[in-house]
Parts: C-alpha cells; sequence; structure tokens
C-alpha cells in the first residue's frame, strides 16, 4: 500500500486536503471518488523520507486529544487513527498515523507501533500509552498526556523568548561593531594620515585594532570556528555534557531560570507518569532521560539506585544537590502522606510561575545592561575616532 496527498473538492465547492491509503494512483482516486469528492491533484509521498523527521509537539497535542476523545465516544483504534491520517493538517504525522494504523492490524499494540517511530514518540508518550492500554484508561491517559505535552510547549516557549530578545540585540551590536571597525576605521585613518600629526592613544588604539581585523580577518574565522567545532565535540562527550550543564546551571543571570526550568520539567513528567500508572523505577528513569540536563539525570539515576535498596525518592535527591531544599521537602511530605503525584504537580505549577517571573525580570534586566554595552563600545568607538578632529587646528601645521 501506498500513501497519496490530494485536493478535492465536495459537491457544494469546498476544498480539502488530506492523504489516503491505496494501492496505486487510479485507487487512490477511486476511493476519493466513493467519498463524494472531486479530485484537483494526486500525489504519491514517501514515506521513508517522511519517517525521518519529526512532529512538532503542538501537532502531537492535538493528535492525542483527539485519539482521547473518538476512543472514548467508542470509535475503535484502527478507526480511529484512520480517522486521524486523513484530516491531519501535518503530513508528516499523517503518514506515520497510517503506517501505525497498519501495525495495529497487524497484531501489534498501540505502544509497540509508537515505539517503531521514536523520532516522534519519545519513551515518555511510549510508557504512558502502554500503562493506559494495560489499566484500560487509554482516552484518559493519551489525554493527560495532551496535557503534559502543551504545558511542556509553553515551558518551552517561555525560555526561547527569554533567550531570543537578548540573542539578537547582541548579536546586531556585535555587527555593528564590526563594521564600524573593518569599514569605516580606515576611512578616518586615511584622513588622519593625509593631515599628519601625533594621534591620540586611543585613537592609535582602535587603528590598531582595526588594522589587525582587517589583516588576520580570516584567521579570526577559522580560529573561532575551530573553537566552536572543539567546544560542540567536547560537549558531546559525557564528561564535557556534564561540566556544560552543570556550569549552566551555575551561570550568574541565566543559571537560576533554567534551574527553575529543569524543577519544572522534572516534576511535571514524574507527577504525569505516577498518576498514569507507569511503576516509579520506570517512571524515574524516563524522566532521567527526558531532563535535558546530565546534572540531573544523573541525580535521577543516583535515586533510582537508592529506591532499589529501600531509600525514599527524596533522600538521594537531597544529597545530589541539583534540587532546592522546598522541592526534597515537598517530595518527602508527599511519600509520607502517599500523595506524590499531588505534590509534583504543586512543585510544577510552583516553578512554571517562577520561570514567567524570571522572564519578565530578565528581559527587563537584560534591556539596561545591553543599552549600557552598546553605548560603551559603540560609544567609545566614536569619542576615539573624533578626539583627533577635536584638536583639527594642533594637526594641521
Amino acid at each position: 500500500m501506498s500513501v497519496y496527498s490530494y485536493s478535492a473538492k465536495d459537491n457544494q465547492g469546498l476544498k480539502f486536503s488530506g492523504i489516503v491509503e491505496a494501492l496505486n494512483e487510479h485507487d487512490a482516486i477511486t476511493v476519493l471518488h466513493k467519498k463524494g469528492l472531486i479530485v484537483i491533484a494526486v500525489k504519491e509521498e514517501r514515506l521513508k523520507k517522511v519517517r525521518e523527521q519529526g512532529v512538532k509537539l503542538d501537532d502531537l497535542v492535538v493528535f492525542s486529544r483527539q485519539l482521547a476523545t473518538m476512543v472514548d465516544s467508542g470509535i475503535t483504534l484502527v478507526q480511529s487513527l484512520h480517522i486521524l491520517s486523513e484530516q491531519a493538517e501535518n503530513k508528516i504525522l499523517s503518514s506515520v498515523t497510517l503506517k501505525i494504523k497498519e501495525d495495529i492490524e497487524g497484531g501489534s499494540s498501540l505502544h509497540e507501533s509508537l515505539e517503531r517511530h521514536p523520532k516522534i514518540f519519545s519513551n515518555l508518550y511510549i510508557n504512558m500509552v502502554k500503562a493506559g492500554e494495560t489499566s484500560g484508561l487509554l482516552d484518559e491517559i493519551l489525554d493527560r498526556l495532551a496535557s503534559y505535552l502543551e504545558k511542556s510547549s509553553a515551558l518551552q516557549r517561555k525560555v526561547k523568548s527569554s533567550l531570543v530578545y537578548p540573542a539578537v540585540v547582541i548579536s546586531m551590536a556585535f555587527l555593528i561593531t564590526l563594521v564600524l571597525l573593518i569599514k569605516v576605521v580606515p576611512t578616518f585613518k586615511g584622513i588622519f594620515d593625509s593631515l599628519g600629526g601625533t594621534l591620540p592613544v586611543p585613537t592609535q588604539i582602535l587603528i590598531g585594532i582595526s588594522d589587525a581585523l582587517r589583516r588576520f580577518f580570516l584567521f579570526f574565522v577559522i580560529i573561532f570556528t575551530v573553537l566552536v567545532f572543539l567546544f560542540k565535540k567536547y560537549i558531546n562527550t559525557p564528561k564535557g555534557r556534564f561540566q556544560f550543564d552543570h556550569n549552566l546551571l551555575r551561570a550568574p543571570i541565566f543559571g537560576p531560570l533554567f534551574r527553575k526550568v529543569v524543577v519544572a520539567k522534572f516534576s511535571r513528567t514524574l507527577a504525569t507518569l505516577v498518576k498514569s500508572g507507569v511503576p516509579i523505577l520506570n517512571a524515574l528513569e524516563i524522566v532521567g532521560k527526558t531532563a535535558g540536563n546530565m546534572v540531573v539525570e544523573k541525580a535521577v539515576t543516583d535515586a533510582r539506585a537508592s529506591i532499589r535498596e529501600g531509600e525514599p525518592i527524596s533522600e538521594p535527591l537531597s544529597r545530589s544537590g541539583a534540587f532546592p531544599p522546598m522541592v526534597v521537602r515537598m517530595i518527602s511530605v508527599g511519600e509520607q502522606t502517599g500523595q506524590l503525584e499531588k505534590m509534583l504537580n504543586k512543585i510544577a505549577d510552583f516553578y512554571d510561575e517562577q520561570v514567567d517571573a524570571a522572564v519578565s525580570g530578565l528581559t527587563s534586566m537584560i534591556e539596561p545592561l545591553v543599552i549600557g554595552f552598546l553605548g560603551i563600545i559603540i560609544g567609545g568607538i566614536v569619542v576615539a575616532l573624533f578626539m583627533p578632529i577635536f584638536k583639527i587646528t594642533e594637526l594641521i601645521k
């Protein structure tokens, strides 16, 4: 069976587009005609190429919500997946959904079918679906999974929004400074040479920097590229990644924000897995792999080993030093009262609010810092260039 994307109209002239499964193009057109559609165009999709790409979190949220609703309504899993494959706007997800439907028709369970698409469905997603199939609460867990993904997506957007503004401003400042040193300063140097006389020290230093940058620009670019390559190679090693993540959590400005994000993600993920009935050891293994930070992953791995020996979760987390004392105490209370999932959700909600506040505060703090940086660097260059002009009468002799 092949997959074909199509565009068509119904009897009222409304346009439709989607994907249909068929033996060949003629068969695909026949299927569409049976549905009362007037075919405009049909094109075969290459599934292998599509499966190699990923799917956005928002698409997975919609997929999970719709699948939960249809399963809860009594529609069979195969029929639900077939409907989703036809109406999904994302062609990648639509094609993969058809493949999952085929696997289920071939005798596989839903979680086994999802395991064949690791670039789209994470271990967390697969294990929660497995727990839902085992407990018979697949619709409820899919709905819970959609809520978790929505909150995770919102958290990612908050962090990105806090980093985009300073990154853009700093990049613009760097480019402006580079243009001044490479293009503007040499022009003034020619004017100063024609006038003669001794230039002020700041101007001499600025011209020296400009000359060095122009003369060795390619060399600086190569050195920078090599350093970036070596840095990426280093942080791809376990030791390098751990050191980088450790320093990231201790960074003076962004460190507190990253720590709050990590704690919020850890708490939300563990709460969702525990509530869905995933065994605590399996849940901790998934949380560690999806933490996004090697320091937290190591702390969770150590906690998992300690729990095997009979220790509560809170004690190894406290020893790791990666989690704030309040988080450890709330987890401890949750264990003692049998309300671990409730406590973890409260921690996640609290730190989500903290991330909001940190993002707002960070944006407010970075703006004057960037303005000050631009004033010192750009202003310093301008002053150094105009100092000789202030002494123009002394230079002309």
